[in-house]
Parts: structure tokens; C-alpha cells; sequence
């Protein structure tokens, strides 16, 4: 999976790292690539008209959608969605304890 953070400046900026972080809490910055960009030709595919824009590509299915625009929603919000879009709870994890006694990011044991 890829995830591309369409735009420039600071809110682009800030996007990109809210989404790195989340994606390393969760275990999936090595599984899932994280890109910038501001192509135009992009912003057209995709019809983006407010920056910044977060869009999710799936190459295996052929599948490139525009998520959001315009915004920055809080890390958990961020969180949240990952793990709706890969289906965390199908893996059974929920329940599960980490080595320190703490439930899983995104569960409650």
C-alpha cells in the first residue's frame, strides 16, 4: 500500500509527519510507503482541489482514492483510519497484550 500527502507548505508538511507518526505507532511504517508530492498531473487524476490531500493507492487492486482534503485530522482520527483500511480487527488481535501488559494500539482489552 501507498499513501500519498499531496500538496506543499506547512500544512503539507505537517500532514506528512502526523501520518509518519501514526503509521510508526502502529507498527506499519515498514509495510506501507509514505510519499510527497505535488504533481499536477495527480491533482488532476485524482480531481484534488485543496491542499493537503491524503490519497491511499493499492497497486494489487488497482485502487487510488482520494481520502481527504483540505484538513489535518488529529492522530488518532489518522490511527483510526489505518486500521479500518487494513483491517486490523480481522487479524484478531484485539484482546491481545503486548509484552508490557499494554493492550494493542487501537484496542481495549
Amino acid at each position: 500500500m501507498k499513501v500519498y500527502i499531496w500538496g506543499s507548505g506547512d500544512s503539507a508538511q505537517k500532514l506528512h509527519e502526523q501520518v509518519k507518526v501514526s503509521l510508526d505507532e502502529l507498527w506499519l511504517i515498514d509495510f506501507i510507503e509514505l510519499h510527497q508530492t505535488e504533481d499536477e498531473w495527480f491533482q488532476v487524476e485524482l480531481d484534488i482541489k485543496e491542499s493537503p490531500a491524503l490519497v491511499i493507492e493499492e497497486e494489487s487492486i488497482n485502487f487510488k482514492d482520494l481520502i481527504f482534503e483540505g484538513m489535518i485530522p488529529e492522530a488518532e482520527e489518522i490511527k483510526a483510519m489505518f486500521l479500518s483500511i487494513i483491517g486490523w480487527w480481522s487479524w484478531g488481535w484485539c484482546g491481545s497484550k503486548d509484552s508490557s501488559g499494554s493492550c494493542w494500539s487501537g484496542c481495549s482489552c
